[in-house]
């Protein structure tokens, strides 16, 4: 009995210390020490640096973060840019209206003049990246409590920075590697005006909508093209009628030759956050507590939103970003939750707990830092569980949202440059507002919010003093949008035509103010303070695991988790077997697309010009065995914030846009399974039919370089 159990401890061992290639998000400046013969093993054709260089033009020059949350990829030489349609869809969704309904029917500019601009829209493409850790460490002594060493970090960091920047227009940043074992400095050039091109309408670029979001087989076309513009001296500029088109010193070439089974590829962007070193604990949560309440609790806006967007053509436009929004974290939790339970995460990471708690039997640094998380985590529950309800049971209520912006800016002058920034956010908050839609979820979530959280004396007393005297939850919230000041625009203006004492006080008098101030005040003075102190002790146990972790597994190339930063990773195209008896193929193509087409189905109704051009299989340089490819599956290792990626071969060519995972695969973030997990990209050259074909914007084209 003990030579088996030693048996299976001894292979779970070896199985926790090795990584394979398809798993790891990887630093590009890494990548020649730590990953280059790997990937060369398995199909990459270049040179390291032609990955990743800082003396000389490289692939990660023609790598775009786009806007806060997507990545892009510049292919001309004249600053052109491809993303998802989603990622863009914030600036497709500004630029629509009834009339223009460019959702809907899709936009293509055809001259320059014709692309529009986006205020607010930033991308930005990493110059360098260097290991600070020993100057963000300096002064640095085991002795220091947590705070005195954060406090010194940040000095040391802001240092670090400043000499980074000095004398350019660059933006930098530290950022914290291994839970603070590591620090890379990142250096980046931020262009301001970027304008948008083109977008295929939602039922190509959205096609499925968020029936098919995280779901394989697909079928969505999900680009949206951009243009990053500069100054005559092609550095970054403001928006200007004189800027013109940026020369990148770097942009892809596209493959029209695509991808097959088993060929190597590699995406390379920006992916978001991912967890891949917490322990049981976290995931007990995650699993007991919180996706679970999440997910029900975003079921309701859903619910509510996709009724009033069904009735009304103005409100489906209006709340078709918040509903994308919404939903796509909502589906991603579910699978996220599924693959979980599945793979048995907990299970598996107890069993490395395990061997670390043996290892660390006679080694004082690390020996209570499991017990100490366990500890940590038990007082955490009850903070993470109030946090979350917060978050997605009244933050999301727009119109105490809004008033709470006002409970923020009347403490200070209210003058003419007050009143003007009211308007605009007004302005801004009113364009997609539906107090139709705001009233009924705000009802349900309040319901779900007592139910659940008023064992919790300060939400019972919010409760007791704001929504009891009025009867019932319903009865407190209608009278709120009867008579809070903040439900229109109109009743905004006149508020901001009051003088200033008697504006403070309609603001202080408002039932929207005292709801947000009650529910606000119990979050940011008793959870959040906790929240915060627990999580930053957590912070420093998991520096201490992380470190006793790398001790243990000498032999382990441990990747960093996901933090929005530059990343390689790579593997293979190929199918997975879901559930028994079911394989999913590798690739899908242009007869897919036309076999769920549906005209009485939004998501589904496809423009009548691909239908004519299906019928009479007039698919130019696109076909491929009679068909059109639209998107395929590979394993390598995404997250959100991969958005938008190019996907690429081993020559470096562009064969598509990442734009999703599996729904299997959405546990990833915390725990890879290379039999199951899958990224998807739509295949660049549905990406050019569309544009060429159904558009009729070939001329785009004209920009770009092709490779056979």
């Amino acid at each position: 009995m003990m030579r088996r159990i030693f048996i299976f401890f001894f292979t779970a061992f070896l199985l926790a210390g090795t990584v394979r290639a398809d798993e790891g998000m990887w630093l590009p400046a890494l990548v020649g020490k730590m990953r280059y013969g790997d990937m060369r093993k398995n199909g990459l054709q270049i040179k390291a640096s032609d990955l990743y260089d800082v003396n000389r033009s490289s692939l990660k020059d023609a790598i775009v973060l786009f806007g806060s949350g997507c990545t892009g990829e510049i292919v001309s030489d004249r600053g052109l840019l491809f993303t998802n349609h989603h990622c863009g869809y914030g600036q497709i969704q500004s630029h629509s209206s009834v009339e223009h309904d460019y959702l809907t029917d899709g936009f293509w500019a055809r001259t320059p003049a014709e692309e529009l601009p986006n205020p607010g829209l930033k991308v930005k493409i990493l110059v360098r990246m260097d290991d600070v850790t020993k100057q963000a460490l300096k002064g640095v002594t085991g002795q220091m409590t947590e705070p005195d060493r954060q406090a010194a970090v940040r000095r040391n960091n802001a240092d670090i920075v400043a000499a980074a920047t000095k004398g350019t227009r660059y933006e930098a940043s530290v950022e914290s590697f291994y839970y603070g074992n590591q620090y890379f400095l990142f250096v980046y050039e931020v262009f301001e005006d970027v304008r948008l091109v083109g977008a295929p309408p939602s039922s190509i670029g959205k096609f499925g909508g968020d029936t098919d979001n995280w779901m394989w087989p697909r079928h969505t076309g999900d680009f949206s093209i951009f243009r990053i513009y500069a100054g005559k001296d092609n550095k970054p500029a403001s928006y200007s009628p004189d800027n013109v088109p940026y020369r990148p010193k770097q942009f892809f070439t596209i493959s029209m030759a695509g991808a097959d089974e088993g060929d190597f590829t590699f995406v390379y962007g920006f992916p978001g956050r991912t967890y891949e070193y917490i322990t049981s604990d976290a995931v007990d949560y995650m699993v007991n507590r919180g996706n679970p309440h999440k997910i029900a609790l975003r079921t309701i806006r859903l619910d509510i939103m996709t009724a009033e967007q069904e009735r009304d053509a103005a409100t489906r436009i209006m709340y078709a970003s918040k509903h994308a929004s919404v939903a796509n974290a909502w589906k991603k939790w579910q699978g996220e939750l599924n693959g979980i339970v599945r793979l048995d995460v907990a299970g598996r990471k107890r069993v490395l707990e395990e061997q670390f708690t043996a290892w660390a039997a006679n080694k004082p640094e690390y020996g209570n830092v499991l017990p100490a998380l366990e500890e940590l985590y038990q007082g955490l529950d009850h903070f993470a569980f109030q946090r979350d309800y917060y978050l997605e049971a009244f933050a999301p209520i727009e119109l105490t949202s809004f008033a709470g912006a006002f409970a923020r800016t009347t403490t200070g002058e209210i003058d003419a440059a007050y009143t003007d920034r009211q308007r605009k956010a007004a302005d801004e908050f009113f364009r997609n507002y539906s107090p139709t839609i705001d009233l009924a979820t705000a009802i349900a979530l309040l319901g779900a919010y007592n139910e659940n959280c008023s064992y919790e004396p300060a939400v019972r007393n919010i409760f007791d003093r704001c929504i009891r005297p009025y009867g019932s939850i319903a009865g407190a919230v209608e009278r709120m949008f009867n008579t809070s000041v903040f439900v229109s625009q109109d009743r905004v203006e006149r508020l901001l035509a009051l003088p200033a004492d008697e504006l403070r006080q309609k603001v202080d008098d408002d039932p929207a103010m005292a709801l947000y101030r009650a529910f606000n005040g119990a979050y940011t003075t008793i959870f959040l303070p906790r929240y915060t102190e627990l999580s930053a002790r957590i912070e420093l146990q998991y520096r201490t695991y992380m470190r006793g972790l790398m001790a243990m597994q000498k032999d382990r190339q441990f990747y960093p988790d996901a933090n929005s930063t530059l990343r390689v990773a790579y593997g293979r195209v190929d199918g997975y077997k879901p559930a028994d008896g079911v394989y999913y193929e590798s690739h899908t193509t242009l007869d897919g697309v036309m076999e769920k087409d549906s005209p009485e189905i939004y998501d589904y109704d496809v423009p009548q010009r691909l239908r004519d051009l299906y019928a009479a299989k007039d698919y130019g340089r696109y076909a491929v065995d009679g068909t059109v490819p639209v998107a395929f599956i590979a394993t390598n290792h995404t997250t959100g914030g991969n958005s938008g990626s190019p996907i690429l071969n081993g020559r470096g060519e562009l064969l598509g846009l990442n734009f999703d995972r599996t729904w299997e695969s959405t546990m990833s973030d915390v725990k890879y399974d290379p039999s199951i997990c899958r990224n998807i990209s739509v295949d660049i050259r549905y990406v050019l039919f569309v544009i060429d074909r159904v558009a009729g914007a070939g001329y785009l084209l004209d920009e770009m370089r092709f490779a056979e």
